[in-house]
């Protein structure tokens, strides 16, 4: 047998975490993790319903999730392809967990709480952009937050220059549409996709 079904298997080939490990997990902010927050253009919101998981990628400018104090989050809802995963499930289970990214640097944050959909005025101008206000926000309250070491985007070469992936060497979206739909006009996609980013971004 060489899956592992318990946790005293588990423990057996983990041994115990490292203190130091243990005690950065706070149930609040401290300036460190909000210096963090305050620079990340990008983060992962994860959220769990009766139909699965979802793990939704969310950006904007450095500061677009906001601050409100030691323990709440607000997370605009810019435009996106309607599919609205995240926030179903947040409506029957507001257990989240955010990951925040940083380009160039290793070490990023993860912050695991409960959201909540707001139609605040209030928090929907504080996600105002370009002039635009959010169709909605998630206000999330932290129950734990957590940076996590550099180890992961070293032996990734994540923000090495040098080992970015030219676009044209990928599939495009077009060409993946293509091998879903029977028929599929791709280079007309493509035109309109360029348009679509230039003017529905907000």
């Amino acid at each position: 047998m060489t899956a592992i079904t318990t946790l005293e298997e588990l423990q057996a080939v983990y041994g115990d975490s490292h203190e130091r490990s243990r005690r950065k997990e706070l149930p609040r902010l401290i300036e460190p993790y909000r210096a963090l927050i305050q620079a990340s253009p990008f983060v992962v919101l994860a959220s769990a319903g009766p139909d699965g998981l979802d793990c939704s990628p969310r950006g904007d400018a450095p500061g677009f999730v906001h601050i409100l104090d030691d323990q709440t989050l607000l997370l605009p809802d810019r435009p996106g392809n309607n599919r609205i995963d995240s926030l179903r499930n947040i409506v029957l289970n507001p257990q989240v967990a955010l990951l925040f990214l940083i380009p160039g640097v290793g070490e990023s944050l993860r912050v695991n709480g409960r959201a909540e959909i707001t139609l605040d005025p209030e928090w929907l101008e504080l996600g105002r952009a370009q002039g635009k206000l959010p169709r909605s926000a998630l206000r999330i309250h932290i129950e734990t937050c957590y940076f996590q070491c550099s180890k992961a985007a070293l032996r990734a070469e994540l923000w090495d220059v040098s080992r970015q992936v030219e676009r044209a060497s990928l599939p495009s979206a077009g060409d993946i549409f293509r091998h879903i739909y029977d028929e599929f006009d791709v280079e007309a996609y493509e035109h309109d996709l360029q348009q679509r980013l230039r003017t529905s971004l907000y």
